[in-house]
C-alpha cells in the first residue's frame, strides 16, 4: 500500500525570515492523521533568509538530521560543535539527555534551503553527540547511496535507531530499486524534480508512506530528481 502525502497539503509556517513546510505535525500545525511513520517523526522543508536563523534552544531524546539543498547552514551547540553544512553534507545531532544549539543562515545575503528530519531514538537518555559527513554528488547519481544507518560508517552518519536512510539523484528514465524485509515500511521524500514510485507519480515536496510492499521501484521523471528513502521498522 502506498499513501501519498501531497506537498500542497503539508502544514505551513511563515515567519518572514522562515518559510517552512511540515510533512508531519509540528509546532502549531497538528493533524492527528499526520504524526509520522514509525520512528520517523518530522520532515520540515525550511527556507531561511540571509542573516536569519534559529536562536539557541534545547532538545532532548531525538535524532535530528539536516540535509542542505541550497546555500549554507551554520550550526553551534552546547557540546562544543561549530560547523557549516552545505549541499552534499549530512548532519546528525543526537539530542539525547539534553543539548542546546542554534542554526543560522551562514550567508547574510543568500537564502538557505534545507530539510530538517527528526527520528525517535531507540532509547532515552543517550549522551548528546554530533556527526557530519560529505557525500559526493556522483555517489548518489543513479543509485541509492546509504547516508545514515544504525551502524553508520562508510560515509553514513550513525542514527541511534533501526533506520536506514538513502539518497539518490536520478536523471529522467533512471531507475533504482529497494527490497523491504517483512514487517518493514518506507517513506519516500521527493526533494526536487519528479519520480514514479511503483508507478505512482510524485513531484517535488511530495512524500509517500509504503506499507505491506515487498519492494519499491523509483524512476526518475525529470532531470536531476533528488530523493530521500527511509527504510523503517
Amino acid at each position: 500500500m502506498i499513501t501519498i502525502r501531497p506537498a500542497a497539503e503539508r502544514g505551513t509556517a511563515d515567519f518572514g525570515w522562515l518559510d517552512s513546510r511540515h510533512s508531519f505535525s509540528f509546532g502549531q500545525y497538528h493533524d492527528p492523521e499526520q504524526m509520522g511513520l514509525g520512528p520517523l517523526r518530522v520532515i520540515n522543508e525550511d527556507r531561511v533568509r540571509g542573516g536569519a536563523g534559529f536562536d539557541t534552544h534545547g532538545h532532548r531524546d531525538m535524532e535530528i538530521l539536516s540535509y542542505v539543498l541550497d546555500g549554507a547552514l551554520e550550526h553551534k551547540d552546547s557540546i562544543g560543535t561549530g560547523s557549516v553544512i552545505r549541499p552534499g553534507d549530512v548532519q546528525r545531532m543526537s539530542a539525547g539527555s539534553g543539548i542546546r544549539h542554534s542554526e543560522f543562515n551562514h550567508s547574510d545575503r543568500d537564502p538557505v534551503h534545507f530539510l530538517q528530519i527528526w527520528i525517535l531514538p531507540e532509547q532515552a537518555g543517550l549522551a548528546p553527540g554530533y556527526e557530519q559527513v560529505t557525500v559526493a554528488r556522483e555517489e548518489k547519481q543513479g543509485r541509492l547511496r546509504l547516508i545514515g544507518a544504525r551502524s553508520g560508517g562508510d560515509g553514513a552518519v550513525t542514527i541511534h535507531q533501526d533506520v536506514a536512510l538513502y539518497a539518490s539523484i536520478l536523471a529522467a528514465g533512471d531507475e533504482v530499486g529497494h527490497a523491504l524485509q517483512p514487517g518493514r515500511k518506507a517513506w519516500l521524500q521527493v526533494v526536487r524534480g519528479a519520480v514514479e514510485l511503483n508507478g505512482r507519480r510524485l513531484d517535488a515536496g511530495d512524500g509517500a508512506a509504503v506499507e505491506d510492499e515487498a519492494a519499491v521501484t523509483i524512476t526518475g521523471r525529470a532531470a536531476d530528481s533528488e530523493i530521500l528513502l527511509f527504510d523503517l521498522p
